[in-house]
């Protein structure tokens, strides 16, 4: 899974200070409320992911088996 997580956490805190500024019509809010939610299961896939392979890394004595 190669995806930029960088990018997607910066996009996620733009969408974030839109929706804390408000002023946005509902359809916007809910659109940016979508994109958010699927960016944060995006995130914590990927962090789960690197989470594993550093367990992995550290139970292999810092090889990658």
């Amino acid at each position: 899974m190669e995806h930029n997580y960088e990018k997607s956490l910066a996009r996620l805190e733009e969408i974030v200070k839109l929706l804390e500024e408000g002023g946005q019509p509902l359809e916007k809010t809910l659109e940016l409320f979508s994109e958010g939610t699927a960016l944060i299961s995006s995130c914590s896939k990927y962090l789960d992911s690197a989470e594993q392979k550093i367990t992995t890394l550290m139970n292999n004595g810092g090889t990658d088996e």
